[in-house]
């Protein structure tokens, strides 16, 4: 954790594409011996909290942020994002920690994980990199409001 003593906050990046459902998981799943039988990636953007600490309204500051550039991914006929409950629009929470996720390692203040689908016609690269910015400026955006109000 580079000898920080306390990370105030924490963003990992992610994207996932087709290639994850046609690559990546297919291969992983043979390595370890078990069947796969596909998987849907949301169309659009979503984040992944920790459930440990969740930081609701932090997450939910991202989400506005990202909704001004492209669309916040759907949760399923379910009420799901990839099998987990949604617990407010485009944001689902899972143990962190005990899935190896980055944000876990930290143990920010402040922690997320971003998605978002390239691969889907509503989006372009430059609109997926955008999404990642705008998480990074509402996430920034939050803590610093936090910090000057305290």
């Amino acid at each position: 954790t580079l000898d920080v003593k306390h990370w105030t906050c924490h963003l990992d990046l992610h994207e996932t594409t087709d290639t994850d459902c046609t690559e990546f998981m297919p291969a992983k799943h043979a390595k370890a011996g078990l069947p796969y039988d596909g998987e849907v990636i949301p169309d659009g953007f979503y984040l992944v909290g920790d459930d440990e600490n969740p930081q609701l309204d932090f997450q939910q500051a991202v989400i506005e942020s990202v909704r001004k550039v492209t669309h916040i991914a759907p949760p399923d006929d379910n009420g799901n994002i990839i099998d987990e409950p949604v617990v407010k629009d485009g944001i689902i929470v899972v143990p962190a920690k005990a899935l190896g996720l980055c944000g876990g390692v930290t143990g920010g203040t402040y922690t997320t994980t971003t998605e978002v689908y390239p691969d889907s016609p509503k989006l372009t690269d430059d609109l997926c990199n955008q999404a990642q910015v705008a998480a990074i400026t509402g996430a920034l955006e939050y803590v610093l409001a936090q910090q000057s109000s305290s």
